[in-house]
C-alpha cells in the first residue's frame, strides 16, 4: 500500500492513528509504529510541558523503522499553551505535526525550521488553499463521517474535491473502520487515511473499560450529534445520559450567545464545562457519560491490541 504519505512518513501502511483527547498515549503510538503506521497524541493531553517532552523522549526511545509519530496542535486562542507545546516539539523534534482550530502559519514556519512536516486538518475547499500556500505537507479532509468535530461534507466529496483542486496530498478523516473503507477512500483521491474511533477500544488505550465496551456494544446508529460539551456540535455515544439531558445549547447559552461581548466567554466557559465532563467519563465510570466516539465503531467487535485492529484495517 504505497502512496505519497507513506513515503512522506516512511510507514508501511498509509494510516494515521489519528490523535484522540484523553485517549491516545504514548503506549498506543508505539504499538502503531511496530505495526507500520504513524501514531499521533494531542498535545493537550498532556498536563505539563515537562510530561509533554518526556513522552516525545519515550516515542524517540521506541521508534522503528516502518513507523513514525506525531503530535496535534490546537492553534487558535483558546490554547494558552500553544506557543509552549510548540517550542517543545521543535526542540524535542518529532517526524509530523497535525494542525487544527486556527492558522497553522507560525507552525508551519517553525516546524519546518526544525525539520517536521506539518499537516493541516481542514473541512473545505478554501480553507484547504489557504493551508497549502502557507507550505503545509498535507490536507487532512475532515469528512461528516468523522468523531468528534466533524466537517459538513461527504468523503467522496471532500476528498474528490480536494484530491484535484490541491498539489499537496489529501488525508481522509472519518468513516474507516475496516479495509474495505480504506480502500474507498483511495479510490477517492486520498493518498491515506487518519482512524480514531477504532482504535478507541484498544488495549493500550488510557480509557475505562466501560468506554471501550461502549465501542463494541453500540454501532454507527448510535451516534449522534450534541452541542452539549463544547458548544460546537460534536460526534458522542448516544447513551441514556445523553438521551437525558438532551443534545441542543441551553436557552441561556442560546441567548448569551447572541450578545457579541459574551459569545467568546461563554463559548470558552461551555469548552471548559464540557471537556471536564468528558474527562470524568474517559477516566471513571460514573452515571453521567459522555463518550466520544464516530460511526466507524460500527466494525469494533471487541477490545484488542493495537497490532490486531492494524492487521484487521490492512488485510
Amino acid at each position: 500500500m504505497q502512496t505519497k504519505l507513506t513515503q512522506l512518513l516512511n510507514i508501511k501502511y498509509p494510516i494515521i492513528q489519528a490523535p484522540m483527547f484523553l485517549v491516545s498515549n504514548v503506549a498506543m503510538v508505539t504499538e502503531a509504529m511496530k505495526a507500520g503506521i504513524a501514531g499521533c497524541i494531542p498535545a493537550l493531553n498532556y498536563r505539563t510541558l515537562d510530561e509533554l517532552r518526556a513522552a516525545i523522549k519515550e516515542l524517540h526511545a521506541n521508534k522503528v523503522e516502518g513507523g513514525s509519530f506525531g503530535f496535534n496542535l490546537i492553534v487558535n486562542k483558546s490554547n494558552v499553551k500553544y506557543k509552549g507545546q510548540l517550542e517543545v516539539l521543535c526542540e524535542e523534534g518529532c517526524d509530523f505535526i497535525i494542525t487544527s482550530l486556527g492558522s497553522p502559519e507560525e507552525t508551519i514556519k517553525q516546524a519546518h525550521a526544525a525539520g517536521i512536516k506539518v499537516f493541516c486538518d481542514v473541512t473545505d475547499l478554501r480553507f484547504a488553499k489557504k493551508v497549502e500556500n502557507l507550505g503545509a505537507d498535507a490536507a487532512i479532509a475532515v469528512n461528516n463521517e468523522a468523531g468528534g468535530h466533524r466537517g459538513n461534507l461527504s468523503p467522496e466529496e471532500l476528498t474528490g474535491l480536494l484530491s484535484k483542486e490541491l498539489s499537496i496530498p489529501v488525508i481522509s478523516a472519518g468513516g474507516v473502520g475496516c479495509k474495505a473503507d480504506i480502500d474507498k477512500m483511495l479510490s477517492y483521491g486520498a493518498e491515506g487515511v487518519s482512524v480514531g474511533s477504532p482504535f478507541i477500544a484498544s488495549v493500550e488505550a488510557g480509557v475505562t473499560d466501560e468506554y471501550k465496551q461502549a465501542c463494541v456494544d453500540y454501532g454507527a446508529e448510535d451516534i449522534i450529534m450534541t452541542e452539549r460539551i463544547s458548544g460546537t456540535p460534536c460526534t458522542v455515544i448516544n447513551t441514556p445520559y445523553v438521551q437525558k439531558i438532551g443534545t441542543k445549547a441551553t436557552w441561556l447559552e442560546n441567548l448569551l450567545n447572541k450578545n457579541k461581548k459574551l459569545k467568546k466567554w461563554v463559548k470558552m466557559i461551555r469548552f471548559s464545562i464540557g471537556m471536564k465532563a468528558t474527562e470524568k467519563a474517559a477516566k471513571k465510570a460514573t452515571y453521567k457519560t459522555v463518550w466520544v466516539a464516530g460511526p466507524s465503531i460500527e466494525h469494533t467487535k471487541g477490545i484488542l491490541p493495537v497490532k490486531d485492529i492494524v492487521a484487521k484495517l490492512t488485510h
